[in-house]
């Protein structure tokens, strides 16, 4: 995993997570790899994924069965679809829109 330096990595993790999810890769109600076992294969320290899977077990994306590991929320999809969604229409999409305007770009031609 590649990460970009203007972004924490703990929040790259949790961001590369929810990505598998979102496209099926992990499935909801399976178990996912263990902290030492995520930090191994993708190269990082395991305090820091174990800080990733505290984010996502806040938001409801994963949640931990004592003893036996981490697995995908039930309803981790909705969870992740809300929150970027939320994220988006109100930082990135308004950004994107600004860079159109000043650009000339008319996005009735794209929208069709």
């Amino acid at each position: 995993m590649e990460f970009d330096s203007n972004k924490a990595i703990y929040l790259q993790i949790s961001d590369g997570i929810c990505e598998q999810i979102l496209r099926g890769e992990l499935k909801e109600g399976e178990r996912i790899p263990s902290v030492r076992e995520w930090g191994g294969t993708i190269g990082v320290n395991p305090n820091t994924v174990a800080r990733s899977y505290e984010v996502l077990s806040e938001t409801g994306v994963i949640f931990q069965k004592r003893g036996i590991g981490f697995f995908v929320s039930e309803d981790a999809r909705a969870v992740i679809a809300q929150v970027h969604r939320k994220s988006f229409i109100e930082q990135e999409l308004p950004m994107f829109l600004n860079k159109a305007r000043l650009l000339g770009v008319d996005l009735k031609d794209y929208l069709d």
